[in-house]
């Protein structure tokens, strides 16, 4: 009986690897829960379930800009101990819950771990992983829908702890560039905001107006992308 148990516990084991599928791009890598995958949208990459449905519930975000003076760990973590603000349709001012903002070592690199809600979307939760690398900064957001937090924190956790951060040299700065509208293009995360595909236009780039004054906003350009990006995809899924 011993033995059976051992076989199976094993056979277990090697079909959670099997299936583990690992995700990377020019300036991190981390392993996706399974039945995950990766897709580009502008500049960000968003990751989601394939389950139709599970889309709905959870998503997470990737995106790096050229480092800035600004771009420290010290800066991030004071930008996200605060609380976010920002305008919904109606002109009704929405407001985040910040929850904590904390060093956090993640395979001997060091990090801002922060949690907010309603910091991107009303009803999610979000975590931010925020970091940098030689002359880049990192950020990486994990949002879900406030009534499924408990069940995806473990989730996110797993994921958390296979995240990597590396700065690859043969990596073109320019290539970081935030969002390709029609006509339009910008060298680095700090020259403007999100500008959508054509075929991802859904009337969503005007959704939400950020508050976090214009200087703050210039040298922290990475977390707006990622709560503008956040936002259209997760409407774009609830119509």
């Amino acid at each position: 009986m011993k033995k059976i148990f051992v076989c199976t516990l094993m056979a277990l084991m090697f079909t959670n690897l099997s299936y583990a599928k690992r995700f990377s791009n020019g300036y991190t890598e981390f392993e996706l829960p399974p039945g995950w995958s990766c897709v580009i949208e502008g500049s960000e990459w968003v990751c989601q379930s394939e389950n139709k449905e599970r889309k709905k519930e959870a998503i997470i975000i990737l995106a790096a800009k050229k480092r800035g003076p600004q771009d420290t760990l010290v800066n991030y973590q004071k930008y996200l101990k605060d609380t976010k603000s920002y305008q919904l349709p109606g002109a009704k001012l929405q407001k985040s819950q910040p929850k904590y903002a904390n060093n956090k070592t993640i395979n001997g690199h060091q990090w801002i771990d922060a949690l907010h809600l309603a910091s991107e979307v009303p009803g999610f939760y979000t975590r931010y992983l925020a970091t940098v690398k030689a002359d880049i900064g990192v950020a990486v957001t994990f949002s879900v829908t406030k009534s499924l937090y408990n069940a995806y924190e473990g989730i996110f956790e797993k994921v958390i702890a296979t995240l990597r951060v590396f700065r690859q040299q043969n990596t073109n700065l320019a290539n970081l560039k935030l969002g390709k509208g029609k006509g339009n293009s910008t060298d680095n995360f700090e020259d403007t905001t999100f500008v959508p595909e054509e075929n991802f236009d859904i009337g969503a780039a005007t959704t939400k107006k950020r508050d976090d004054g214009e200087g703050k906003s210039k040298n922290l350009m990475i977390f707006i992308a990622i709560g503008v990006v956040a936002a259209i995809v997760l409407l774009k899924l609830k119509k």
